[in-house]
This record gives C-alpha cells, sequence and structure tokens, in this order.
C-alpha cells in the first residue's frame, strides 16, 4: 500500500489492522462507509433540504490519517490530483476536494490490498472501459 502516493507506512499499518487485512469488507463502499468519509443527504420530505455533508460515523483517527494523507496525494498522485482538479474547477469549496481525494485513497488501497498487485498510475479497471 506504500506504493500509493499520498499513503505513508503510519496509515497503512493502520487500515491493516483497522481492517484487519481487508477482511472486514467486501466492496470498497463499505470500507468508505466504515470510515466515515461518504456523503450523507440531509433531507426530510419536500421541505427541508440541507448541504450533503461526511457521516463522520467511524474511526476518527483513520478519517484524519486519510485527510492528511490527500494533502500529498493532490501533489503527486495522478488520479488524485485529476479528482481535486476537476471539484475545485467546479466551484466546489477545496475542503470537499480533499475529502473526495481521501475517498479516493481509500479506494486505491482496498484495490491494492484485495489484488496484491503494486500500484500502477496507468492501471484503468475494466469497470471504468466499459
Amino acid at each position: 500500500m506504500t506504493s500509493i502516493p499520498g499513503i505513508g507506512i503510519k496509515t497503512a499499518l493502520f487500515l491493516v489492522v483497522i481492517t484487519d487485512g481487508f477482511s472486514k469488507f467486501e466492496k470498497a463502499s463499505q470500507l468508505c462507509s466504515y470510515v466515515g468519509i461518504t456523503p450523507t443527504i440531509r433531507e426530510s420530505g419536500s421541505s427541508v433540504r440541507g448541504r450533503s455533508r461526511i457521516s463522520k460515523v467511524g474511526n476518527k483517527k483513520l478519517r484524519n490519517l486519510l485527510f492528511l494523507c490527500a494533502f500529498n496525494a493532490c501533489k503527486h498522485n495522478k488520479g488524485c490530483r485529476e479528482i481535486y482538479e476537476r471539484i475545485v474547477a467546479k466551484g466546489k469549496s477545496k475542503k470537499l476536494a480533499l475529502i473526495a481525494v481521501a475517498n479516493k485513497l481509500l479506494k486505491q488501497a482496498f484495490a491494492i490490498a484485495k489484488s496484491g498487485l503494486p500500484y500502477d498510475e496507468n492501471y484503468v479497471s475494466v469497470l471504468a472501459k466499459g
């Protein structure tokens, strides 16, 4: 996992320990929900429409580590940089873009842990092609 630009040894070890070597989860989306960096829509009927926020349910320490890793990933990780620039170009806040980058990092870490392959910045999954 440390082959992913933006994830260091401390974050990689913490991810492995918290997730039991990623054996607790079948999908990356389950892991993202567990950490608490998925958006939550605040809505009640037709009248109340609040801004969507991250759920913040889950491990605060891991969420903080991933947020800090997102800063580094924006500079060195091609996929994360593209997401960050696209979201900021839409006029969204930089903090929201960093949360999206943290989510991307977590999904990359999950994919690498499950596949056992080293990080490849030019890799495109079969699902993304079709």
